[in-house]
């Protein structure tokens, strides 16, 4: 399955699916494009980089009850929806990175979680309008390597950001979940 807004998409059936969306906004028009000669891949990391040192733009996923209403809805489409298997996810000041085995259109598994978790912060928020970028970028993994790297991606992207030292220390991240269910 394939699709384009601004960006390719790419879903081959069978295969796990990295997904990254941020805040709207949260990158200014003036700095969202890359220097050249990037290759897809270092240009990912250079927005991903500039995101997380941005210090303008909306961060609302820095409040805890707006990044419980994401690790809710996350875990809300693997265990009661059944939409897909969650293997790594991190909610970052202003996006989010999740790697996934979608089980349904991957469209439909962003739409519903992009549109239910905009309605829900927007509430608490007492605010309207766009709350996520309308696009996201998503990368199918091509082998058992380089899911291990994005895994190790995501749960690192706090420590590389400079917010904890350990990855197990973020409360809204995969790396804390797997530490929180070992101690149960």
């Amino acid at each position: 399955m394939s699709y384009e807004r601004r960006l390719p998409h790419l879903h081959p059936e069978g295969k796990d699916l990295f997904i990254t969306w941020r805040l709207h906004e949260s990158l200014p028009p003036n700095r969202y494009v890359p220097p050249d000669g990037l290759t897809s891949g270092q240009a990912f990391v250079w927005i991903d980089r500039y995101l997380d040192l941005a210090r303008t733009g909306p961060t609302w996923l820095n409040r805890p009850e707006i990044a419980k209403i994401v690790d809710d809805a996350l875990h809300h489409g693997q265990d009661e929806l059944k939409r897909y298997s969650l293997h790594a996810y991190v909610i970052m000041a202003n996006h989010v990175h999740m790697l996934i085995s979608p089980k349904i259109s991957p469209p439909k598994i962003m739409q519903t979680l992009k549109g239910f978790t905009a309605h829900e912060a927007n509430r608490i928020l007492s605010r309207t309008g766009s709350f996520w970028q309308r696009e996201s970028y998503d990368h199918y993994v091509r082998d058992r390597q380089e899911f291990d790297k994005i895994v190790a991606y995501i749960e690192n992207n706090p420590v590389k950001a400079g917010v904890v030292s350990t990855p197990e220390q973020f409360r809204w991240s995969s790396a804390h979940a797997k530490q929180e269910a070992s101690h149960a």
